[in-house]
C-alpha cells in the first residue's frame, strides 16, 4: 500500500499490486502535506496546514484520533484564546513515526519540533527550530533529524522507550495481519480493539 499527499485536503491510498486507487482519506480542512505509515503498517498519519495530525486505519479508512497542533503558549496558558493567526503559524510541515511506533514527531511553522506520545495524545517534548520543513527518526530510535528551508539539517535526541511485551506482540502480528483479518479472529473484543489500535 502507498499513500500520496498532493496538496489537496485528502490523502490517496494506492494498491501496489494493481496500481489502482484504493480509497481517498478525507477529514482535513486544508492541504495534506505529509504522511507516514507506522512500522507495522497498521496505522497511517497525515499532517495538514489545518494544524492537525489525523491517525487512520489504512485498511478501513477509519479516523482513529486527531492530534491538534496548538501554539505552545496556549498549551501552557489555558486561559488564552487561540486566534486564527496563531493557528496559521502552527501549520504542519512534516510528521513521522518513531521506529517502535509509539511516538510521532511533527514540524510546524510555529518554529517547534514536537514529539507526541500516542498513548497520551499530547506532546511530551518540544525543541525550538527555525524554518522547519521535514523530520525523520533514526531507524534505531533515539535521534530525530530535521531539515530546514535554508538547507540545514539538525539532529535532536528523542525519548527512548522500552516497548511493552504486549505492544511488541501487537506489532509482530500486525506486520502480516490486516485489520479485517484481526477482526475475524475468534478472540475477545477488547483484544481485537487493542490489536487494531482502537486502544493503546
Amino acid at each position: 500500500m502507498l499513500c500520496s499527499a498532493a496538496g489537496e485536503k485528502s490523502a490517496l491510498l494506492w494498491s501496489m499490486r494493481s496500481y489502482t486507487l484504493i480509497r481517498r482519506l478525507e477529514g482535513h480542512q486544508s492541504s495534506v502535506v505529509s504522511c507516514d505509515f507506522s512500522p507495522d503498517s497498521a496505522l497511517l498519519v497525515t499532517a495538514s496546514y489545518d494544524a492537525c495530525v489525523i491517525m487512520w486505519d489504512p485498511y478501513t479508512g477509519e479516523q482513529l484520533r486527531t492530534l491538534r497542533h496548538v501554539p505552545l503558549h496556549s498549551v501552557l496558558d489555558y486561559s488564552s484564546e487561540v486566534h486564527t493567526s496563531e493557528v496559521h503559524t502552527s501549520s504542519l510541515r512534516s510528521v513521522c513515526f518513531s521506529p517502535e511506533g509509539l511516538y510521532l514527531a511533527t514540524v510546524a511553522d510555529d518554529r517547534l519540533l514536537r514529539i507526541w506520545a500516542l498513548e497520551l495524545r499530547s506532546p511530551v517534548a518540544f525543541a525550538p527550530m527555525t524554518n522547519g520543513l521535514c523530520c525523520m527518526y533514526f531507524p534505531h530510535g533515539g535521534f530525530i533529524a530535521t531539515g530546514t528551508r535554508d538547507g540545514h539539517v539538525q539532529f535532536w535526541t528523542a525519548p527512548r522507550v522500552l516497548s511493552s511485551l504486549k505492544h511488541l506482540c501487537r506489532k509482530a502480528l500486525r506486520t502480516f495481519l490486516t485489520t479485517y483479518q484481526v477482526l475475524a479472529l475468534p478472540i475477545p473484543r477488547k483484544l481485537k480493539e487493542f490489536l487494531t489500535y482502537r486502544t493503546f
